[in-house]
């Protein structure tokens, strides 16, 4: 009996230690993306990845991580770690043999956890990224995570859910609120990129409205659209100059106030998205939608003598590309155009099956940029209209849909920069081309749709020229044939010309037998087949075909935009080799890259299917990207800080769980709504913490990351101007139009092949917001670039903040803030009634909306009477430095001047509180 009680006893002890090991030993199951995949792309991934595959083996994709390697055997074997050359080549001790072969070797800790990992099958893992953003589990809308007992606020929102976790995990805890006013300034910077108005300022400590009001003023007013079109704008590399060593200007502005409609209008971002991207391949696409699509003309466009336009053709679809990946997705696309992903899983072809849907978009590297939207006034639509119903009723309504077309944007058309096979004939400066007055030249594979009648840009110095169109050759069918004279200029002409059908070779020939020397008869800018216009034998005509004519000879504003190539005009896409345009491999159709969400059959096969594709809820990065963006503008930092880069080398999100939330309630509550994702974001516990810093927190968290304290960092280079103009009264509330000039220092601008200069604008657009101001690529404004802003050559996802000396000499020096201080000081002397103490506490107060303490009044007040003893004594000197046009200048308002551009250079100005 007691044996018998022994072995039970036994029995049941063995069984709770089998269900001990089975519960508190099994091995802790190894994650591929955050435990093994860094130490691979550390260590490994630079010769067995997508750049190099040293022996035939690469850990980049796990089709070829399990794959046979040159010895005939896989590296990886899953579940046997001792036999598998990755861990024999990783624990050698022949340096030979060791690997990685000539670095450091990975610790023990590495190489156990690539064993443990191995042993459990190896199993391959997504990276969290790549992963569909999915509904979260938790949605708390109220927490007491992360605050003390004392500082628990009234009310939180899910986004203190989850900060509030991470504050609990670091030993932290949430800051106290903001003071009221201090909040409501950082929040209108925030959201208008300006302090708030006096209006706001009192209705809000009346206690009139609440804060949750104000945001709400705010988010409506015009000014949000030009403070966050100045962010996308970086995005978008917008200037209003083509780049390169000639940098001369162009018309890009209809886009920048286009963006700025589209985010006061609060425009859905996948909307904002699908435009830009594919705006002219949605149906009956509007001007707006139209204009839109420049976007991706904002590329550089290199116009010099002696360039291959076909080159810088390339160049700009490829900087398309890595634009487009970089914006959307925080993706480093621009190095698979030589090799695969060196860290992500991302193949060496797929980046030119991307490149396919936007390689087929009408635009070349021409002088004159074209396509470009013509925006016709009331009056000019109101004609082309009466042109358009003329040819609805007098042939049908795809013709006038086609003429239509034509009259916005002048597509399709063949440029002549196209031309082949010179006699006596040239491309001037390598744009236009010239045949001289004895010369020829073809233009091949031209498809005339059966049109019996050509349009011509051309303009030419000489009188008396003839010029023959023939199919083929020099002894050909003739075409058309028509005299050619002095033009004044370059003028679109029509010309009879006989139908036919197919592709054709024209060849072109300028016959002038009074001319005998090397002169160019005429300049060809393009050819286009369009028919004539119908009814020419009824009453009407003769009005209807000059409205047309006027039309075609367009002179107005002109925005470069995307139109696709029809079919009959449509490119094939290859692989370059080794990244080269000149080396072209196997041709690719566009496709999409595997590792991210599935392409869906009803989605057509260009840009605008590529945007369906971006915008698709099951995109992975979309989203994560968006929200990420507007967190940093916000926080100054991203969730995930590297905004350009969400792949397996960038850094982790700091809060992923937040991160994902964001984006799923973006994209399915707030319908893409990006003013109602800041909303929930600025009335946030989070946002609305005093930004005060105790030695002992920065120590533990110097860079914010887990958000135990509000933002708090510099002005952007555009906020600190408008700042200035806006405390000073200077500020003009004018919106949109051209570029602006406001005052930069004599001899900046070194503009080399024309005469273009900084000719200083005057009134009130010498004072408009720094979003309107004009941008030259090779020489930006200069208190800008002091300031960390982009010349905007490539895209920009984040300006690098820096503090030089440079900043605090542009801000005390710089005439716009001068004239600034001036202004400011006089409002400060008015309602100081004479007493300076009383107008400098009103002048500190008016900028940070707090009150003044007594040291920095007594120092202000030291300062303000060591000027005017200095003016008083030295009256010659009152206009050395603040010279106001217009202005009468005394001791008095130079020395309150002197106070006020103190107070504009004070840190708690230049920074958001």
């Amino acid at each position: 009996m007691n044996n018998l009680k022994i072995a039970g006893f036994l029995s049941i002890a063995v069984i709770i230690a089998i269900v001990g090991f089975m519960i508190f030993g099994q091995e802790k199951e190894v994650d591929f993306s955050t435990q093994i995949k860094p130490i691979l792309n550390k260590n490994c991934i630079s010769c067995h990845g997508g750049v190099k595959k040293s022996g035939g083996f690469s850990v980049l994709f796990e089709e070829e991580a399990f794959a046979n390697t040159e010895s005939g055997h896989p590296a990886i074997i899953p579940g046997d770690p001792n036999g598998s050359e990755l861990i024999k080549r990783l624990t050698a001790t022949d340096p030979e043999v060791r690997m990685p072969y000539e670095p450091s070797p990975l610790s023990k800790e590495e190489i156990d956890l690539l064993k443990t990992w191995i042993k459990q099958g190896a199993k391959w893992g997504e990276h969290w990224a790549y992963e569909p953003v999915q509904a979260p589990d938790i949605i708390e809308t109220k927490t007491t995570a992360g605050f003390s007992p004392e500082e628990t606020p009234s009310s939180t929102n899910t986004i203190d859910f989850y900060v509030g976790k991470k504050l609990e995990e670091q030993e932290l805890s949430f800051s106290k609120e903001e003071a009221p006013l201090k909040l409501l300034r950082r929040a209108a910077l925030d959201i208008t990129g300006l302090p708030p108005t006096s209006e706001l300022v009192e209705q809000f400590s009346s206690k009139k409205i609440s804060y949750e009001e104000a945001v709400d003023q705010m988010l409506s007013s015009s000014t949000f659209g030009e403070k966050w079109a100045t962010w996308w704008l970086d995005l978008a590399r917008y200037a209003d100059t083509k780049g390169y060593e000639r940098d001369v200007s162009r018309t890009m502005w209809p886009y920048r106030d286009w963006v700025i409609r589209a985010f006061n209008d609060d425009k859905p971002f996948d909307e904002f998205t699908i435009e830009q991207l594919a705006g002219d391949l949605l149906p009956n696409p509007t001007e707006d939608q139209l204009a839109a699509t420049a976007f991706h003309r904002n590329t550089m466009n290199n116009d010099e003598g002696g360039t291959n336009d076909e080159e810088f053709r390339v160049a700009a679809v490829l900087d398309r590309v890595g634009t487009t990946y970089e914006v959307w997705q925080s993706t480093t696309m621009a190095c698979v155009q030589c090799h695969s992903h060196p860290y992500d899983p991302i193949r060496h072809e797929e980046f030119y099956q991307s490149l396919a849907f936007f390689n087929n978009s009408r635009d070349e590297d021409t002088h004159d940029e074209e396509p470009r939207l013509r925006f016709y006034s009331p009056e000019q639509k109101s004609e082309i209209e009466s042109v358009l119903a003329w040819v609805k009723e007098n042939e049908n309504e795809k013709a006038a849909t086609s003429r239509k077309n034509f009259l916005t944007y002048l597509e399709p058309k063949y440029p002549s920069h196209n031309a082949v096979d010179f006699n006596n004939a040239e491309l001037i400066d390598t744009k236009w081309l010239g045949i001289q007055a004895n010369g020829s030249a073809y233009l091949r594979k031209v498809d005339t749709r059966g049109s019996d009648q050509m349009l011509m840009q051309y303009g030419s110095g000489l009188d008396g020229s003839k010029m023959t169109i023939r199919n083929g050759s020099p002894e050909g069918e003739i075409l058309a044939e028509f005299p050619i004279n002095k033009t004044g200029g370059d003028i679109v002409r029509e010309i009879s010309f006989k139908p036919i059908e197919g592709f054709v070779d024209l060849y072109l020939e300028v016959r002038n037998p009074s001319v005998k020397t090397q002169q160019n008869a005429a300049k060809f800018v393009w050819f286009a087949f369009v028919p004539t216009l119908p009814g020419a034998d009824k009453p009407g005509f003769k009005d209807v075909q000059t409205s047309w004519e006027t039309a075609l000879n367009f002179r107005g504003t002109m925005l470069p935009i995307m139109i696709e190539n029809p079919a009959y005009m449509a490119r094939e896409t290859h692989v370059f080799e080794r990244g080269n345009w000149m080396s072209l491999g196997e041709k690719v159709n566009p496709e999409t890259p595997k590792t991210f969400n599935t392409w869906r059959p009803e989605w057509p096969k260009n840009r605008l299917g590529f945007a369906y594709w971006l915008t698709d809820k099951e995109n992975p990065l979309t989203s994560r990207t968006f929200v990420n963006r507007v967190w940093d503008q916000l926080f100054g930092r991203g969730i995930v800080s590297s905004l350009e880069d969400m792949g397996t080398q960038s850094d982790p999100p700091s809060h992923p769980e937040l991160l994902d939330y964001l984006a799923w309630k973006t994209m399915n509550e707030y319908n893409w709504s990006m003013k109602s994702l800041i909303r929930e974001i600025v009335t946030s516990a989070t946002y609305k913490q005093s930004s005060a810093v105790s030695a002992e927190l920065f120590k533990k968290d110097p860079q914010n990351k887990w958000y135990a304290r509000g933002p708090r960092f510099r002005l952007s280079a555009e906020q600190v101007r408008d700042q200035a103009l806006a405390v000073s009264g200077l500020l003009s509330n004018k919106m949109y139009g051209p570029g602006v000039k406001p005052h930069q220092p004599e001899g900046i601008w070194q503009t080399v092949y024309n005469g273009e200069s900084w000719k200083e604008s005057e009134g009130e657009d010498a004072h408009r917001r720094g979003v309107y101001t004009f941008l030259k690529r090779t020489s930006p404004y200069p208190s800008f670039i002091s300031f960390d802003a982009a010349s905007r050559e490539v895209c920009l996802s984040r300006r690098i903040v820096t503090n030089t000396p440079l900043q605090a000499l542009v801000t005390l020096n710089d005439p716009v803030y001068l004239e600034a201080a001036y202004f400011l000081a006089e409002d400060m002397i008015v309602k100081g009634a004479s007493n300076p103490e009383k107008g400098i506490s009103y002048g500190y107060e008016k900028l940070v909306l707090t009150p003044i303490s007594e040291v920095k009044l007594n120092t202000f007040s030291a300062l303000y009477q060591e000027a005017l003893s200095e003016y008083k004594t030295k009256p010659d000197s009152l206009h050395s430095f603040f010279h106001i046009k217009d202005k009468s200048t005394n001791p008095e308002q130079a020395a309150m001047s002197v106070v006020a551009n103190a107070l504009l250079n004070m840190d708690e100005f230049l920074t958001k509180p």
